[in-house]
């Protein structure tokens, strides 16, 4: 059987960093090339970064994603490394590739009609001429794939499924393709496919019919926790299907509120893992592979003849998965670290208050950017404990984290004499005067600010608009409180394995949450236990359960109206939270979108 070294590349684009891009595609095509490869790969729209949302729809970001591929395969080939083929995921338009008649051509009938066309064309009118009258994204742009080899582009490829649930919103942006693309090199056929290609039925028999020997997938995929056990599952079940080989490689890093996790693996024709790389960590999956002698009637060939046979590669490495703690937590470092380096930001900034969503929120900020670059403020009112006021220094000391004391007394009393508040106002206006103080060290400081809301907290609007919501990025904007709870231990205990100091104060996780907004407040005056509340958010946020499903399930029919109720009346509250990384399967903003203004209500008994 023919001989192929491939390399999977799991790195970390920047979206709109072209040149950027293409440089991090020469470097590991580099680094393949040096171990060997044949073949590398490269995630999904690697050179114009992932999602690219409405730049996809900007004519001149169009044009310039298709120079920037014509470049890099003129590149590849002045710097000697024109022999391998290397598969980049980009940007395409329609037209294009019927200009260069290569695979991955749509057909008028497979184009998506677009929402809102009224809108869109409004839109176009002012800055463009009119969509065609398919009513397409304008200029038809393709998420697509290209083979550069030997200083050319010798094969496309368009993806043909295009998501349209969960983060994903691509029948806005993309025109579907409909053909094959099935390269030889070395002897052997690889048929590319694109993400949502490996997850609907179809494209993975097509590669079966053609006679392919390797089917290459590359992907964008995002993470969310335990999305590693479905893939395998997946990538196993896919090439069975095929009959062939199936690689393949994934993004990793962080854009915008999404993470990607990496995690590329081979399977074989029979479902078994051969390889697998790590999670949250750019890496070059090498390995040597055993393939059938390729006999597709559509392959564009680039070398015919196989390989004349050599000593392969020592087995390659099937990395250990990470426990869900340690998966969530890198996961959470990760989004963190790429939303402050890629946003050019080098410091963040907020209130050190001594409780558990803080805490973890500095242990986090500290593992992705460096204690020193963790500036806490401790913002103490007439109602903070001394216990959290030292919680909160101890966490600075633990994490060697400038950390310096604002106390808001005289600004909370010069405004209760002018404005003479009581109850919920007056405990609010705690919150937003260290919002206030918070934006106001930033702005003259130039840190990032986070804000430290969790998602229990955010579902039930147990949270300050224009308080303790202020910032821009929300690290554990999607992790259950009592996640919370399981983080802040695990990292502790992680610590203590490594032989080092605890970075959470003990006192922070083992005393009663409170918002510390008037005497002996607790966060249970207003809100059921945490493992409860999150029992129910969870069949209601994930899983789109009603209120007489979840009585159903045993909850009490009176908490289960007042969490739903509660929960319908923050989300204009939600709206204005900065984003943060999705780590679950429904997360507030891109993934769960319900009306602000909505008088559907939810009762034990039914609906009124």
């Amino acid at each position: 059987m023919p001989q192929l070294r491939i390399a999977l590349a799991q790195v970390n684009p920047v979206v709109g960093d072209l040149p950027g891009n293409a440089a991090l595609v020469v470097a590991r095509t580099r680094e393949a090339v040096a171990s060997g490869a044949h073949l590398v790969a490269f995630p999904e729209m690697v050179l114009t970064g992932y999602p690219i949302e409405d730049l996809a729809l900007r004519r001149s970001f169009q044009q310039a994603s298709i120079a920037a591929l014509e470049q890099l395969a003129a590149t590849l080939q002045r710097e000697g490394l024109g022999d391998a083929a290397v598969v980049v995921g980009y940007l395409d338009v329609r037209d294009a590739l019927v200009r260069a008649g290569t695979g991955g051509v749509p057909d008028a009938a497979a184009t998506p009609a677009m929402a809102e066309p009224a809108v869109r064309a409004e839109r176009d009118a002012r800055t463009a001429p009119a969509p065609d009258p398919l009513g397409t994204p304008r200029g038809a742009p393709v998420n697509a794939a290209a083979v550069l080899h030997a200083g050319q582009v010798v094969a496309r490829y368009a993806k043909h499924h295009l998501p349209n649930y969960g983060v994903f919103d691509e029948f806005r942006y993309f025109v579907a393709g409909t053909r094959p693309c099935v390269v030889r090199l070395h002897g052997v056929d690889v048929a590319l496919l694109i993400c949502e290609d490996l997850w609907q039925d179809g494209p993975t028999a097509q590669v079966r019919e053609l006679g392919a020997g390797l089917a290459l997938v590359i992907n964008g995929s995002p993470y969310e926790l335990h999305k590693d056990d479905s893939r395998l599952e997946l990538a196993a079940r896919r090439a069975v299907e095929a009959g062939a080989t199936l690689a393949y490689v994934n993004m990793v890093g962080g854009q915008d509120e999404l993470v990607f996790d990496g995690d590329s693996l081979v399977v074989g024709p029979d479902g078994s893992l051969l390889a697998r790389a790590p999670q949250f960590a750019e890496h070059l999956l090498v390995l040597d592979l055993d393939l059938p002698e390729g006999r597709s009637p559509v392959a564009a060939v680039i070398s015919a003849a196989p390989l004349p046979g050599y000593a392969p590669m020592p087995r390659a490495a099937i990395e250990p998965r990470l426990v869900d703690e340690a998966e969530m937590y890198a996961a959470l470092v990760v989004g963190l670290r790429d939303y402050v380096r890629k946003n050019g930001f080098r410091s963040v900034t907020f209130g050190f208050s001594g409780g558990i969503d803080s805490a973890l929120v500095a242990a986090l900020a500290a593992d992705a950017i460096g204690g020193a670059n963790v500036h806490g403020l401790s913002m103490p009112s007439r109602y903070s404990s001394q216990h959290s006021q030292d919680d909160a220094f101890d966490l600075a000391r633990r994490l060697g984290a400038p950390c310096r004391s604002i106390p808001i007394a005289p600004m909370f009393d010069a405004y209760m004499a002018a404005l003479h508040l009581t109850g919920l106002a007056e405990e609010n206006l705690q919150a937003r005067i260290r919002g206030t103080t918070v934006m106001a060290v930033s702005n003259q400081e130039g840190h990032l600010v986070l804000a430290p809301g969790n998602k229990s907290e955010l579902s039930v609007g147990y949270s300050t608009i224009y308080g303790d919501a202020v910032g821009g990025f929300g690290p554990i904007k999607d992790v259950p409180k009592t996640w919370v709870y399981r983080l802040a231990r695990w990292r502790n205990a992680e610590a203590q394995r490594r032989g080092e100091e605890p970075p959470i104060p003990p006192g922070s996780i083992d005393k009663a949450p409170s918002a510390e907004l008037r005497p002996g407040q607790q966060d249970t005056d207003s809100l059921p236990e945490y493992d409860v509340l999150d029992d129910i958010l969870d069949d209601y946020v994930e899983h789109d359960l009603g209120a007489t499903e979840l009585v159903a399930q045993g909850f009490d029919g009176a908490l289960v109206e007042q969490v739903l109720r509660m929960t319908d009346l923050a989300e204009y509250k939600r709206r204005q939270y900065p984003i943060g990384t999705k780590i679950t399967m429904r997360s507030f903003g891109r993934d769960r979108r319900q009306p602000i203004t909505n008088r559907w209500r939810e009762t034990a008994a039914g609906t009124d």
